[in-house]
């Protein structure tokens, strides 16, 4: 018996389970019927298609499973274009550590996946009293260009 606990407290060691991102101030959750990888290569194509590019991209899903964990996929995409870079580098240097903007894909216990987004009004915003005012401009643009890009894969 005591075989079988310690048996069961090292497999439940060793999954994590899938969380839905819940919709949070500055964020916009999406939530799809889309398998995971569907929407990844749709989210790629919808940065593609707008003009951005993907510039960083992380996830710890394979290298958890190499060490015989499982773990949901996820993934956190980073997105940027060097028009927006320069024009943040010109209205505030210290608001670059924020580019590129992350998108975050999760996939639920249903293997359904969720597509969600800090807006970049809301990570720029507190490099705004110290910045020149194109840097709240350019982030305006840029929710534009990321509900565009987040719509776009989402549907």
């Amino acid at each position: 018996m005591r075989g079988i606990i310690i048996g069961i407290l090292l497999f439940l060691g060793t999954q994590v389970v899938a969380q839905s991102v819940i919709d949070r101030e500055g964020w916009v959750v999406m939530p799809t019927d889309k398998a995971f990888d569907t929407l990844l290569d749709d989210l790629k194509t919808a940065v593609r298609d707008n003009k951005f590019g993907v510039v960083t991209q992380a996830g710890p899903t394979g290298a958890a499973r190499n060490r015989g964990i499982t773990i949901p996929n996820n993934r956190v995409v980073g997105v940027f274009n060097n028009v927006y870079a320069v024009r943040i580098l010109e209205a505030s240097v210290p608001a670059m550590i924020e580019a590129p903007i992350r998108f975050y894909l999760t996939e639920d216990e249903t293997g359904a996946a969720t597509l969600s987004y800090k807006t970049p009004s809301y990570v720029f915003a507190p490099y705004a009293l110290d910045a020149s005012a194109d840097l709240m401009v350019a982030a305006s643009e840029l929710d534009a260009v990321f509900l565009t890009i987040a719509t776009a894969a989402a549907r």
